[in-house]
């Protein structure tokens, strides 16, 4: 009987917990009804290269009409310098039936090789219809802010199309650096997977800014490709119009047991829009 006892009780709690369980699924939201940014900050380098998506939902039902909401710039970041906002500045529309509507943010690389930071403080003010809507939620309006952090990059840094001849070509490869001054190519084997024998798909390899547009690529091992491929050394050019990057990359290359000669093979680097 104890034994029976036991197994009841504990069948007993289990049916409570799952009946609890249940009872936690059907919890729904019953407003009021708000909009809000999806997010309240992000960081990002002015070298991204592609837009950035602010995200205004309503938190309940969607409305059955297109909900207008009006914000406001801030912030010590400078519109047209730093950023520019597609479409319409200071409205974001959310179509009728949906929860999302998106503000569009383009930063600038103006890569003045000055490592800072600056902000754009977007806040929501109003929403249309207003009689079914408030911005933010709860007294502390959590929601109403959005911070966009904008990183100043090196002049040379950023996502570049890799071009090694004319059909060889690799997208969104990228060059950072640390100081401005010694930079890093995620990966320059472009078109050479297979030729000289080469097994790395991506290979790095630094090189330096001279500051007068030319550049540097200083005698380096690179672990990733074999003897004799693995000693890099070069030099290349920056054009300032085009912000596009050459690099002469030699490499040295056996004609013999003996013999190894050197053979000098350019990369164009052209920056992504």
């Amino acid at each position: 009987m104890k034994l029976t006892h036991k197994i009841l009780s504990l069948g007993f709690v289990l049916a409570m917990l799952a009946l609890a369980s249940c009872e936690e699924q059907k919890i729904v939201f019953e407003g009021p009804d708000y909009v809000r940014f999806s997010d309240s900050s992000v960081v990002a380098k002015e070298s991204l290269g592609q837009p950035i998506e602010l995200k205004v939902h309503v938190v309940g039902k969607p409305l059955a009409q297109a909900v207008t909401v009006n914000y406001t710039v801030g912030g010590n970041a400078r519109e047209g310098r730093d950023y520019v906002i597609e479409g319409t500045k200071g409205v974001v529309t959310i179509p009728a039936g949906k929860y999302f509507g998106t503000i569009v943010v383009r930063l600038i690389n103006n890569a003045n090789n000055i490592l800072e930071s600056q902000d754009v403080v977007f806040t929501l003010t109003d929403v249309n219809p207003s009689q079914s809507l408030q911005i933010g939620f709860g007294k502390a309006n959590m929601g109403k802010v959005f911070r966009l952090t904008i990183q100043d990059d090196c002049l040379l840094s950023g996502f570049y199309t890799g071009r090694f001849g004319t059909d060889n070509v690799v997208e969104n490869i990228e060059i950072s650096s640390l100081d401005c001054k010694t930079y890093k190519v995620a990966n320059w084997n472009i078109g050479l997977l297979g030729l000289f024998t080469f097994n790395a798909r991506k290979v790095p390899i630094d090189f330096v800014d001279n500051g007068d547009n030319t550049l540097t690529i200083p005698t380096q091992v690179t672990t990733e490709l074999p003897t004799p491929y693995d000693t890099l050394r070069g030099n290349g050019l920056w054009n300032p119009q085009t912000r596009a990057i050459t690099l002469n990359i030699k490499l040295k290359l056996p004609i013999s047991d003996t013999r190894d000669t050197v053979l000098t093979v350019p990369f164009r680097f052209t920056p992504r829009k």
